[in-house]
């Protein structure tokens, strides 16, 4: 499993012939985005920061466009099982309904939480969420989570990797050296990707990385 960050929330996860692409930034965006081509996109949040479904389609034939995964629900496709559970993010100044989603994939399991702006998850979602290998928070305010929010949950969620996202070119700009702060993480040293096994992840605890934005 590849996986890499391209600003705002937007991460692009590949295995084998397959990509996710999460979150992907909407040509009607401020943020610049880039057009990649995907298998599968997953949008969090209504926001043209995070539903550039355009953006992640391989053509504009009908087998270019990519299966598109845009609320809470539970879906199945390519053999990878999509849970998603409905919670609220405040990002744009405006209350709205934010999915978290949790992706089982080679053996792996990955929770995405999208513009989360509360630090807590909703029962169903806690019920659902058990031995977390690669946890993506958003971790720059402005409507989602706080440094110290994100670290809290973080904490709480008890996940082998730690992603931080949410923190390239928007939120507070200090927003990501406070997180590695509460982490307590000196390092933070971003990598341009993460290439990662399950085999890998043995022995982690609640490891962070940060990932470039590419």
């Amino acid at each position: 499993m590849v996986i890499t960050y391209h600003g705002v929330e937007y991460v692009r996860v590949q295995f084998g012939e397959t990509v996710l692409a999460f979150n992907p930034i909407s040509k009607d965006s401020k943020h610049k985005g880039s057009s990649m081509g995907s298998d599968i996109v997953l949008v969090s949040l209504h926001h043209p920061d995070m539903n550039g479904v355009e953006a992640a389609s391989r053509g504009s034939d009908r087998a270019g466009e990519p299966f598109i995964v845009d609320g809470p629900g539970a879906y199945e496709i390519k053999g990878i099982s999509i849970e998603g559970f409905s919670t609220v993010s405040r990002y744009g100044a405006t209350h709205a309904i934010n999915t978290v989603y949790l992706v089982t994939l080679e053996g792996m399991t990955l929770c995405y939480l999208g513009a989360l702006g509360e630090a807590s998850l909703p029962q169903e979602a806690k019920e659902a969420i058990d031995d977390i290998d690669i946890l993506f928070v958003p971790v720059g305010g402005a409507g989602v989570l706080s440094p110290l929010e994100a670290h809290k949950l973080a904490v709480s969620l008890e996940p082998h990797v730690v992603i931080p996202i949410h923190h390239h070119d928007v939120g507070d700009k200090n927003a990501l050296a406070l997180f590695l702060k509460e982490e307590g993480e000196k390092n933070g040293i971003p990598v341009d990707k993460l290439t990662i096994k399950k085999k890998d992840l043995e022995g982690r605890e609640g490891d962070i990385i940060v990932l470039a934005a590419q």
